[in-house]
């Protein structure tokens, strides 16, 4: 499958078909088995989003680099395949990874968190996580509620957790965390403020909201699925955004904005793209759990 044909498949798919692919063929030896895996992966050259923060993470793995006048934040880790390309593009930029100060992520999978361990190690960053992602770094993946222990990746121990409202700040930027469950138990949506040719604006790194191959009614593992996702999608639309992001590419059009930077507006100023994201997300879960609660009914 060519690089092109890939990124269709999964803009098409999304997060439902790149994780039930790695929990099909992802094994303890933490690497990308297949073609599929290495498409989301390649190198991609770092870039200026808006203010202070820059695009320096994969193709399709995102990573994004926080600049202030005390050091940098990093969020998301990306691959362990993915932490060298996160450090080349960071120095690319002129930046130094050992400016970065703190680190965080939206969820604890191996292809936002594979690469923590080793960026912590170059960095000395303080990483910051909500309990149950701070619970699952600490195991590197093992007996994740839906993967098992599928998707292993290089254990880390969290050194602040944060709850629901928290704020991380650094250099007077502040970013404030926003329980949004549902893909994962701790999912977390960050928000932060910046100043963009004398404007304001808001700016949403969204958590997936996704639901690959879960039973998201009557989960053992996880009882109040469905809800959350629910829950969460609601919480999202309280949230003021003029620049949508997220932990993958193929999730806020990254190709198709990043082409066409250096026109006015700022293509990445994609408060419509924010909530038609929500839309499909709300639809996505009330068909499965429409079809899940018509199937245990069928059963009775």
């Amino acid at each position: 499958m060519t690089t092109h044909r890939v990124s269709r498949f999964f803009t098409k798919l999304g997060c439902a078909a790149v994780c039930a692919l790695l929990m099909t063929f992802a094994a303890p030896a933490r690497g990308q088995p297949t073609e599929a895996f290495r498409a989301m992966n390649r190198p991609a050259k770092p870039f200026k989003i808006v203010s202070n923060i820059y695009y320096v993470g994969a193709s399709d793995i995102a990573s994004y680099l926080i600049v202030t006048p005390k050091g940098a934040i990093l969020l998301e880790g990306g691959f362990v395949e993915t932490a060298p390309q996160i450090v080349n593009n960071v120095r690319e930029l002129g930046f130094a990874v050992e400016n970065v100060k703190i680190l965080l992520t939206s969820h604890a999978h191996i292809d936002h968190v594979g690469g923590l361990a080793e960026l912590k190690r170059l960095s000395g960053a303080t990483l910051v996580a909500t309990a149950p992602e701070a619970e699952m770094l600490k195991r590197g993946g093992k007996g994740d509620f839906q993967y098992g222990d599928n998707l292993l990746f290089p254990a880390v121990d969290v050194d602040r957790v944060v709850g629901d409202g928290d704020t991380v700040e650094l250099g007077g930027v502040v970013l404030t965390a926003h329980l949004t469950p549902g893909h994962t138990k701790g999912s977390t949506t960050w928000t932060m403020s910046v100043v963009d040719g004398g404007v304001t604006r808001q700016v949403v790194f969204m958590a997936s909201l996704s639901t690959p191959g879960y039973d998201v009614v009557n989960n053992p593992a996880y009882p109040n699925l469905g809800k959350d996702i629910l829950r969460s999608v609601e919480t999202l639309r309280t949230l003021p955004c003029d620049v949508y992001l997220a932990p993958h590419g193929y999730a806020f059009a990254l190709d198709a904005k990043r082409a066409k930077l250096g026109t006015e507006p700022n293509p990445f100023i994609d408060p419509n793209g924010y909530r038609a994201a929500l839309d499909d997300a709300e639809k996505d879960i009330r068909r499965k759990l429409v079809a899940a609660e018509k199937k245990a009914a069928e059963k009775k």
